[in-house]
């Protein structure tokens, strides 16, 4: 799977944008704050998720603007395709080949990338909520229709967490409990049997890519806790008074948690800023190679800002695992194209993107010589 081309009209602070990027890497620099992220972001978009940054879709749009497009022409499955997307009023506008969707559900899976940003050191540090949204969104490229299960489940949640609320002063809808129970409960199986099928698969890979990053001198360890015990249907009836007492849903996926282990100890209390870095990392490469076992296509990889606090050795591994993949990386120097020796550079500045010549090796050794 590899970008083609991306055109984009009022999102963020790009202006009206051509991009013809290599099918191998693609190093965009620039300052901070001129919109390398933002480049990122439009391409992020396409995968039908929300926005890696947590933005809403208004917030996308640029200021007064009242409407951003964009266009993604790719290559999968044998054959060139295309994504159109409107951002108007909040709303998400998706056309895939010439046909019009309703939903970004529809899109999901037919263009796959994977994201590293420094807000994805959240998986790590943060509360439980961020690292389901992580296997939730890796586990809806690879397999699609886990989108359409999550939505069934978050309807039946929020219809239970309703009804939890009124039954104090309407009693007679008690008996109802049962029915919305049972709907939960085969939703909510369904997802934490699909998180723990993926855990499994993602755990060996990532503990491979730890190790290689780390250089060996450490390991990393995953492992799914599900929010309840036994069967969910049982835990929601054993709940059922505290749940009426409190107005809302105490046990389900809604509450699971990956947890991370470094060296046997839990990544969020006991990890280094670098090692915390190091386990998103090893998280995200696994979970790339995840998706192309899935799919049989390599995803797109984003870093962005990713080679920032890594010591030079945890950067060579990482650059040397990207061979054979479309890499999009934002940095503030060039510096990282002259050890990927094949492929473009873009320079951001004010919302422009330059594509700049590939850095000349021979005036690096004799910076006398003039062009």
């Amino acid at each position: 799977m590899r970008v083609e081309s991306l055109e984009a009209s009022g999102f963020r602070n790009l202006s009206s944008l051509g991009l013809f990027p290599s099918p191998g890497a693609n190093v965009i620099y620039g300052e901070n704050g001129q919109g390398k992220t933002n480049l990122l972001e439009a391409i992020w978009i396409f995968t039908g998720g929300r926005s890696f940054r947590g933005a809403k879709d208004g917030e996308m749009v640029r200021l007064n603007g009242g409407e951003a497009s964009l266009s993604l022409s790719f290559f999968s499955e044998e054959r060139k395709q295309e994504i159109c997307l409107r951002l108007r009023e909040g709303k998400r506008f998706f056309t895939l080949n010439g046909v019009k969707k309703r939903s970004s559900s529809e899109v999901v899976g037919k263009f796959c990338a994977v994201i590293f940003s420094p807000e994805h050191l959240s998986l790590v540090k943060d509360g439980p909520s961020g690292r389901r949204q992580f296997l939730d969104s890796a586990l809806c490229q690879s397999r699609p229709s886990f989108a359409g299960l999550i939505t069934q489940y978050n309807r039946t949640l929020f219809q239970r967490n309703a009804l939890l609320k009124d039954i104090p002063r309407h009693p007679e809808l008690l008996d109802t409990l049962e029915i919305w129970d049972m709907r939960l409960s085969q939703f909510g199986e369904k997802m934490t049997q699909g998180r723990l099928q993926y855990v499994e698969a993602l755990e060996p890979l990532a503990a491979a890519a730890y190790e290689g990053i780390s250089g060996g001198r450490e390991t990393l360890s995953l492992s799914y806790e599900k929010g309840y015990e036994d069967s969910l249907s049982k835990a929601l009836s054993e709940s059922r008074r505290e749940d009426m007492r409190f107005g809302h849903t105490g046990k389900g996926p809604h509450r699971g948690d990956l947890a991370i282990r470094l060296n046997g100890v839990p990544a969020r209390s006991f990890g280094s800023q670098g090692q915390q870095r190091s386990a998103v990392l090893a998280l995200k490469l696994a979970e790339a190679e995840l998706l192309k076992r899935f799919t049989g296509e390599e995803p797109v990889i984003l870093l962005d800002d990713v080679l920032s606090e890594l010591d030079s050795g945890r950067q060579e591994y990482l650059l040397n695992h990207l061979e054979g993949r479309q890499v999009f990386l934002t940095c503030c120097s060039p510096e990282p194209a002259r050890r990927l020796q094949e492929g473009k550079r873009f320079f951001v500045e004010k919302g422009n993107v330059l594509e700049t010549p590939p850095p000349d090796p021979e005036k690096e050794r004799n910076p006398g010589i003039s062009q």
